[in-house]
């Protein structure tokens, strides 16, 4: 009876659109709970101050919900295929981040399947797209769904890098998966790839370091001596994930909400320094850049400006030294310092 239901459930999640559907149990993890205290202790969350609360569920997952049997993780595709190197006169946006904010997208497809599931098997159930204290990549892992590489980022041998996770936990008792293995062997193109050198060891990141952490995470300046690794990635980087081999298996996403808008794909960085409040919250509404804030983003792009070596970008800058948000400013003026140095 249960193999049955698992099999409807894995058939459901392909008909909503989830590239994959593993089972596991929220027990199935116990390492967690060491490897994230060390992560802590290192200092490598930056300013990520969330990772330390909650570490009692965040390190245990059977301990968020004691009453749940089985955990479906889902595998949500937003591969783009092929994508063109960014010029340095524009911006570039991370690939999962060129359209639509995927948790809004992920969060709708799992709970009409979780409907489903209620109606078709009862039970209770709780969904989870990252903004909960829930381990997803050792989930997947332990259910078999692919698993964390040296970039530290779960990997699939069908699907590559490129897919984000989503997690149903339910009281149902579901035939759980075999744990899939490590298969990066000797490979170390993820570590060799990131500009920043954020992997002090493989498996390990220091989140300090890393410029998706600096673009996203990381609230005030960015530190000088980083500032021009970061290039012209104005929001997240790619670099590991795209080095990966595996990902000669993945495949272009068929939700078209991933597919990215043209005004993403190179933005050109004096346009996007020129934004004011109002302009950047209706030209990002509905993206997951929106929530970062006007000064955040528009600080990214001057550090991007001030390492594209185009004099033409001197005005841009200048126009922006006096900006009322201090980041914004302090970012400014090092630009032009690179600019006319």
């Amino acid at each position: 009876m249960e193999d049955d239901l698992k099999s409807r459930v894995v058939e459901r999640a392909c008909a909503e659109g989830f590239a994959a559907a593993r089972v596991c149990r929220p027990w199935d993890v116990p390492h967690v709970m060491g490897d994230l205290n060390g992560f802590l202790a290192e200092g490598y969350h930056g300013s990520m101050g969330w990772l330390a609360e909650r570490v009692h569920w965040r390190g245990d997952p059977a301990a968020l919900w004691p009453e749940a049997r089985s955990v479906i993780v889902l595998a949500e595709n937003y591969g783009a295929g092929e994508v063109e190197p960014v010029p340095d006169h524009a911006g570039t946006v991370s690939i999962y981040a060129r359209n639509r904010d995927y948790h809004d997208v992920v969060k709708k497809r799992l709970k009409r399947l979780a409907r489903w599931l209620i109606e078709e098997a009862g039970g209770e159930l709780k969904v989870f797209v990252d903004t909960a204290p829930v381990p997803e990549k050792p989930l997947g892992q332990a259910a078999g769904l692919g698993w964390q590489g040296k970039h530290t980022n779960l990997v699939s041998r069908e699907l590559g890098s490129w897919f984000f996770i989503g997690s149903i936990f339910t009281t149902l008792d579901l035939p759980a998966d075999r744990r899939e293995v490590d298969h990066c062997g000797s490979c170390r193109a993820c570590l060799d790839a990131c500009p920043t050198g954020a992997f002090p060891a493989p498996y390990r990141i220091d989140a300090r370091r890393c410029i998706s952490y600096l673009t996203i995470e990381h609230k005030g300046p960015v530190d000088e001596e980083l500032r021009p690794l970061l290039g012209n990635r104005i929001y997240g980087c790619d670099d590991c994930l795209a080095a990966c081999p595996w990902n000669k298996f993945a495949a272009e996403a068929r939700e078209v909400k991933y597919h990215a808008r043209a005004d993403l794909i190179a933005p050109p960085l004096a346009e996007l320094a020129r934004l004011d409040d109002t302009q950047f919250r209706e030209k990002f509404s509905g993206s997951p850049i929106k929530r970062i804030g006007r000064g955040r983003f528009v600080r990214n792009v001057l550090y991007a400006i001030g390492n594209s070596a185009d004099p033409g970008l001197i005005p841009v800058a200048e126009a922006l030294v006096d900006d009322e948000e201090p980041v914004v400013a302090d970012a400014a003026r090092w630009a032009l310092g690179r600019l006319r140095g």
